[in-house]
């Protein structure tokens, strides 16, 4: 157990925790606004994460509380549980709670202590992480029992409480991940299949300097893209992109030629990313380092210019990330703003963050964690 954190909760509610738990970030290394459609994608969990010490209460009362500055809240576990205002931080506790009440209506109180070293609004999902982690201390404090990849499913479905319609990919690494590992998962059918990383690998995070706020200021756009590429969809009669697959790549694509601009780039950019994922899956398990990068590369251009979630920052620190030596880069989750996961390997890596020190960040604000090289790591659970 954390003894900080330990410390801390002793503090504030007058007595020690039960336990703690730790949910991990991620990286996505490639296939992005593909999950929600029911295509694949390739995350891995990093050693970033949030730990909740919590303890179980007698009523229905839920207190949660951050050693990191975030006010307290407090809600009772009564469905329909009423969102606080939008943008509150409570509203990942609630989705957990939320989701949980429709499975287990005999699901008690408990205090909550929050902590965590995720950057915020970055792409490596600590608002998942969150939901996650809140829904394993309710789950811990009325001694129900879990599956990872159900609770996965749960936890998708409830974080869209908070107002973004996303897909499962974040919960799914959240909690499946392995030590060392990538992970391949498909969504239709649902697997989740570890890829072991090779040993000389490495990838780099960096942050742009520009926040992605996917459930604040960016919900509308990234909702927004959501709805063009289920419009595409639905004009080629297909029941699903899955669907669409299986009839052939090449016969989709050729559909997007009759569409309208703004539906024939987000399109055009679910089917390829789709095949660029099953393809970085292959590489990886055969060592192919380059191939790897230049699907990165070829990922990021379908981001930036069919989907258009990019922006200007996050295009200049991939080229930087490239002419520091990376074999591939690509902003890394939802998009507008957040980070860059680049591919390096164990002996480059340190000169490609030094040169991203003197090109990109030189003169610019940044916070002391916007660089560093992610390490694959375990899905949610006690923390040991």
């Amino acid at each position: 157990m954390s003894e900080p954190l330990r410390r801390a909760f002793e503090q504030r509610f007058g007595g020690a925790p039960a336990g703690v738990l730790r949910a991990p970030g991620r990286v996505n290394l490639i296939g992005d606004h593909t999950d929600y459609h029911g295509l694949p994608v390739f995350p891995m969990a990093i050693q970033r994460e949030i730990r909740i010490a919590y303890r179980p209460r007698a009523d229905c009362t839920v207190r949660l509380e951050s050693v990191q500055g975030f006010g307290p809240r407090s809600f009772e576990l009564v469905p329909p549980i009423a969102p606080f205002p939008f943008g509150d931080w409570g509203n990942y506790a609630k989705a957990a709670a939320q989701a949980l009440l429709l499975r287990h209506p005999e699901l008690r109180g408990a205090d909550l202590l929050v902590e965590g070293d995720i950057p915020l609004a970055a792409g490596l999902s600590s608002s998942s992480a969150l939901v996650v982690a809140c829904a394993l201390a309710l789950l811990e404090a009325a001694g129900i029992g879990w599956d990872a990849a159900t609770l996965a499913g749960w936890m998708a479905e409830g974080e869209r409480y908070v107002g973004t319609q996303g897909g499962g990919m974040d919960q799914t690494v959240c909690l499946c991940a392995k030590r060392g590992c990538a992970l391949k998962i498909d969504f239709t059918p649902f697997a989740a299949t570890p890829v072991p990383m090779p040993p000389d690998w490495v990838f780099v995070v960096a942050h742009s300097t520009v926040e992605a706020a996917k459930s604040a200021g960016a919900r509308e756009h990234y909702n927004a893209t959501r709805r063009r590429s289920q419009q595409a969809l639905e004009r080629t009669g297909a029941a699903s992109y899955p669907a669409l697959m299986a009839s052939g790549a090449a016969r989709a694509l050729a559909a997007a030629a009759a569409m309208p601009e703004e539906l024939r780039g987000p399109f055009r950019h679910t089917i390829s990313e789709a095949l660029r994922v099953e393809e970085a899956v292959s590489a990886m398990r055969s060592g192919e380092f380059r191939r790897f990068g230049e699907l990165m590369v070829e990922s990021h251009a379908s981001l930036r210019d069919q989907l258009r979630v990019s922006c200007p920052e996050v295009d200049e620190l991939v080229r930087c990330c490239l002419e520091g030596g990376a074999a591939g880069a690509r902003v890394t989750g939802a998009g507008f703003g957040g980070c860059v996961v680049a591919l390096s390997t164990a002996r480059d890596a340190a000169a490609l963050v030094e040169h991203l020190e003197r090109t990109f960040y030189a003169g610019r604000r940044r916070s002391p964690d916007h660089a560093f090289i992610a390490t694959p790591s375990e899905g949610a659970g006690p923390l040991t």
